[in-house]
Formats: structure tokens, sequence, C-alpha cells
């Protein structure tokens, strides 16, 4: 048995890791290709060591491209490495580029694909993540759904039952493993403090989205201090913009890896991003998030109070950062599971394989 794993940003590390270490307990072998969509070290390296994850054998080092280009080099050196390396099946997580190419070379080689994290919508057909994981839920064979509003909206989509499997969310299972190595940041915290991350695409290139938020981070830091974690490219973009960080009162650091995030989110106060991942994990931690965008695919988050959406509004983000500073979100939550999420995938591809 032989399952080719394609990844290539930080949160499809994360979810790997404990799904990796099943495919190792139950003797499937696994062949890992990294993308290189993630091409800092902090970004990328850094997580594949602290998380013991399967050196991958491949490394395309493909990035810094344009949508179109960075999914049509990645399709093609994929293709060429399952033509030789002949899996089973294939294994995508999320709504990356590296998703979809890695989706759409198995397809077209006839090679069995599941799809980890499906059946999200946020319903904004603007962002590129939409169309990937859209694209990618179509033509897999099965779809690996973390929630039961997922597998709906695959449903009524059309997609047939029989390919759908709510498992729950292997962030979850990851949160759990991971929390007791968690790892605190080589700086100088707050005592008390908000974490903030920014990177979407709708918040960075727009100057004044962008300076919308920094602002309000910025006033807000007069209520309560803010770390605030740079993404590479984010930082490339303020520099490009010209914005002036060290007049700002945020306490911007550089990447943190996972463990360190999860000591930052573990100690903080209050968690704003416009990340998806960290909207779950601020969840799994107790933390209410502010989320720096107009919808989530996250919706029950939402819908269950624990996350409000307040895009780029310096209004919004300074009023509702302050009403919920310190609010505590129940722990006894099964939103995401139990925990068992990477059990359950490995289990089920087990018996698809030997069927």
């Amino acid at each position: 048995m032989k399952i080719v794993t394609i990844v290539g940003a930080r949160p499809q590390f994360v979810k790997t890791a404990t799904v990796s270490k099943q495919l190792r307990e139950h003797k499937i072998q696994e062949v890992m290709i990294h993308t290189g969509q993630h091409f800092d070290d902090n970004m990328s390296q850094l997580f594949f060591n602290e998380l013991d994850i399967l050196k991958p054998k491949y490394n395309l080092n493909i990035n810094n491209l344009p949508h179109g280009a960075l999914t049509g080099r990645m399709l093609e050196q994929i293709e060429n490495i399952l033509l030789v390396e002949k899996p089973d099946w294939v294994i995508i997580y999320g709504d990356t580029d590296s998703t979809l190419a890695g989706a759409l070379a198995a397809k077209k080689l006839n090679i069995k694909l599941a799809h980890i994290e499906a059946g999200l919508r946020s319903h904004n057909e603007k962002m590129a993540e939409e169309t990937n994981r859209i694209v990618a839920d179509r033509i897999s064979d099965l779809l690996f759904c973390p929630t039961i509003t997922a597998a709906n909206n695959l449903l009524r989509e059309g997609v047939s039952e029989s390919k759908i499997i709510v498992c729950g969310d292997v962030m979850k299972d990851s949160v759990l493993h991971f929390m007791p190595k968690m790892q605190k940041p080589a700086v100088v915290l707050p005592e008390k403090y908000a974490v903030c991350t920014i990177h979407r695409a709708e918040n960075i290139n727009n100057k004044n989205s962008l300076l919308n938020i920094l602002l309000a981070l910025d006033e807000l830091c007069s209520t309560i201090d803010v770390v605030c974690p740079l993404h590479p490219h984010t930082k490339n973009i303020i520099s490009k913009f010209n914005i002036e960080t060290d007049k700002l009162k945020i306490k911007f650091i550089e990447p943190v890896g996972y463990l360190e995030m999860l000591y930052l989110l573990h100690n903080s106060s209050l968690v704003l991003t416009d990340s998806g991942g960290l909207q779950k994990e601020a969840f799994m931690l107790g933390k209410f998030c502010i989320t720096l965008r107009n919808e989530t695919e996250w919706v029950e988050l939402v819908d269950n109070g624990c996350n409000v959406l307040v895009g780029d509004d310096p209004k919004k983000i300074i009023g509702c950062s302050i009403d919920n500073i310190g609010k505590i979100i129940d722990l006894n939550s099964k939103l995401y599971g139990n925990g068992d999420a990477s059990k359950m995938i490995v289990q089920k591809l087990k018996e698809y394989i030997q069927q």
C-alpha cells in the first residue's frame, strides 16, 4: 500500500502530522511531496522539524508566482512524480494552490484521491481558496469533512453521500497532541496581550484595508498590548506601501513555529486573525476570535458565539475586541470532533485500499 501526500503551506504541515503518524502505525507507506509554496524557513522547514513530520521525498521549491503559473508548474511536476511512484491513493489537504494542483494531477492519472478538510465554503467566489476547494471536492473520491456543516454543503452540491465521511478536524488532533510540547517564543511578552495575524490577499494587497487594520490595532494597544507575528509576505507588502511600523505600538515579532504559536494562543486574552486555521485553534484553546474578514468557512464558530466577523472596519475591530477581551469559550463543545479524526481517516483509507 502506498499513499502520496501533497503539502505546501503551514496549515497543511500541521494537519499532516497526526495523519502521517497513523499511517506509520498502520504500516502504510507514505511518500510526501512538498510543493514549496511556503518558502520562508520559519514557515516551512521549522514546522517539519518541530512536529516530527516525515521528511518530504520531493521538494519542488515552486513559489512566489501568480496563481495560474504556480498551479501549472506544480501540476506538471506532481504528475511526473505520480507516474514514477504509482500510489494507490493521493491525499490532499485544505484549499491552497498545492491542493488544487495535487487534485488535478491525481485525477488526470486516474489515481484515487482523498481530500481532508473537504466541504468548507465561505461563499466568496473572489477568494482563490474557494475555487480550489470546490474543484478539489468535485473530483475527489473520498471527502473527509471536519463538520456536519461541511458534509451538508457537499450534499447540497450533489456529491454522492457514499463519498462523504464526517470525521472531525485533524487540527484538533494536532492541538491535543502538541499542547504539552508548546514552547515560549524567544521574545519578551507582555503580561496580558492579544495575538494577531494578517496575511489574506484582500487585507494586505489593498493599502487602505491594511492601514485600517494596523491603525485599529494600534488604537487597541491603548487597552491591551497586541503581539503580531508578521508573515513574510505581509512584511514585504508593509514595506512596499512605506508604512512606518516603528511608529505603531503593535509588538511585531518574527514568524513563529507551531509550538510557539500554541504558547502565544494559550496565554493570550484575545485572538485577531484572517487565518482560517487560527480561528479554529483559538476556539480549541478556549479563546474568543475577532476575524478580520467579512465571511468565514468556519460558520459554526460564529453561530456558536465564539467568533465575530469584522472585516477591515476599524470601529468594529476596536469595539468587538474591547468587548471580548478575556472572554472564556466552552472547551467542552464538540464542534470539531473528539480528537480522533486522523485515526478514522486512516482506517477508512485502509478499508478502501484493501477493497
